[in-house]
């Protein structure tokens, strides 16, 4: 043992517990801490023996047991238990010192934090960690910002416990501020996107009166192929499951009714400020709000009539693949449209923002795993794109897979299983590709109502048309 520890840790729940002993297997002495002294004797007692951990029951301890410059990782409830942490730890700090929130934190209230502290002279860093309790354990995805000067001093240890792909870390400095936040705020984005894929493709495979070892059976087919990721993987086994109490499926005993922590409203929230389209994100989040709406689909239910789900098709194998080609394409689109709110983002808030680099450190150790994200960080690579969907490989995939995704939409539609955000991505694919859109009209009952002028394809400036007198057009100044 070294007379001080070379990182701590703020906060003995799980996630926090996890990574304190992630950072001791890889050969870091750790400081640990939590509020409630008995959370760090029970972890101590229970972990103690995997590496070089220095307890401490006061907080002042507990940075006076710290080296130069000290690297704290807060590991605690986003919002206040992060503000009142950091104000706790600020009186004790010297100039040069790191702090980092491991938390899922609004990017914003981390652009305050860095804010703030810098001016104390400390560094703050808002590291986006993705992996869950396992990840945090065994090697999560890790997405720091802050200052390049803090990451020199934290990141070859945050590097150290991150997950690897060909002995490359699932962890790089990301940005200045909040952006290490933001960047996990869209991983998240895109998680609930993917997930209300799969529902959806799930609702449509139950719709084929395909049973739920057969499901499980699909999607454990589609893991071995372009759909391979963490999220098909982790489906298979869950409609595998039967509840013990019942012997049903366990799918059919969990109540239909989403949760959300935040991070998906957040990501349309920032996306509507930015003005970048989001909308196969967004229906994931409003599938969650709506499936978390009892009254609303109790009233419905009483009240609406339409087809019963049941999907008739003339070749059912043929139909199951063009499900897995409209949740291909349907995921890409998520992926693209997370990753040009990224780009907007960073032209925003002046974040150097690689995006390429952000698709590296997703292969392994996140929620968002997949062999998609190789390609993706390929394509990225290979050229400045404006979004993902441009890219050479991508956009001949979504080509092949467009038939197959067209027509499960309809088949949806006509069956009456709802799949919003298969049509989502498939109107953003349809979107991005027109040479016109509905947008003139827009523009026109604008101008029409509010006078809020147009421009034209053949001049420059802006003009109005007296709608309620002579009909005239006049240029503005």
């Amino acid at each position: 043992m070294t007379d001080l520890a070379n990182v701590g840790v703020v906060g003995m729940a799980v996630m926090g517990s996890n990574l304190a002993r992630n950072l001791a297997h890889k050969g870091h002495s750790v400081a640990v801490f939590n509020r409630t002294a008995s959370r760090t004797d029970a972890m101590i007692a229970e972990h103690g023996t995997e590496g070089d951990f220095r307890p401490a029951h006061e907080l002042a301890d507990f940075v006076a047991s710290l080296e130069r410059p000290r690297r704290i990782i807060i590991m605690v409830k986003a919002g206040a238990p992060t503000d009142a942490t950091i104000d706790a730890l600020v009186p004790l700090l010297e100039e040069g010192d790191i702090v980092v929130d491991g938390g899922n934190a609004f990017f914003e209230d981390t652009r305050r934090r860095e804010e703030k502290l810098r001016g104390l002279g400390l560094h703050f860093v808002g590291a986006g960690i993705s992996g869950g309790e396992v990840g945090a354990l065994e090697g999560p995805s890790i997405m720091p910002g802050g200052s390049r000067e803090s990451y020199e001093a934290l990141g070859p240890i945050l590097e150290s416990i991150s997950a690897k792909v060909d002995g490359e870390p699932c962890c790089t400095y990301i940005g200045t501020d909040g952006a290490g936040h933001f960047v996990k705020m869209i991983h998240n984005g895109i998680e609930y996107a993917d997930m209300q894929f799969i529902g959806e493709a799930f609702e449509l495979l139950k719709g084929l009166g395909l049973s739920y070892p057969e499901m499980a059976d699909v999607f454990a087919t589609w893991n071995t192929g372009d759909l391979d990721s963490y999220l098909i993987e982790i489906t298979s086994e869950v409609l595998r499951k039967v509840d013990a109490a019942t012997g049903r499926p366990l799918v059919e005993v969990i109540v239909d009714a989403a949760g959300m922590k935040g991070t998906g409203t957040w990501t349309i929230q920032s996306a509507l400020n930015l003005g970048t389209p989001v909308n196969a994100i967004a229906e994931a989040v409003f599938a969650r709000a709506i499936s978390s709406s009892p009254a609303l689909r109790a009233s419905a239910q009483k009240a609406l009539t339409g087809p019963d789900g049941k999907v008739d098709v003339a070749d059912r194998d043929a139909f199951i693949e063009q499900i897995r080609e409209a949740l291909w394409a349907s995921k890409v689109v998520a992926y693209a449209q997370g990753l040009d709110e990224i780009r907007m983002a960073a032209e925003q808030y002046g974040w150097d923002i690689n995006v390429g680099e952000v698709a590296k450190i997703w292969r392994a150790g996140c929620i968002i795993r997949a062999r998609l994200l190789e390609r993706i960080r390929s394509e990225y690579a290979a050229g400045n794109l404006v979004t993902l969907i441009e890219a050479p490989s991508i956009a001949s995939g979504l080509a092949d897979a467009q038939d197959g995704w067209r027509e499960v939409v309809a088949t949806a539609v006509r069956a009456g299983v709802p799949v919003p955000g298969f049509s989502a991505a498939l109107a953003h694919y349809d979107q991005a590709r027109a040479p016109r859109l509905n947008a003139a009209l827009t523009q026109g009952l604008r101008d029409y109502f509010g006078a809020h002028t147009y421009r034209r394809i053949d001049r420059e400036g802006a003009f109005h048309t007296n709608w309620s007198t002579d009909g005239a057009e006049i240029q503005e100044s």
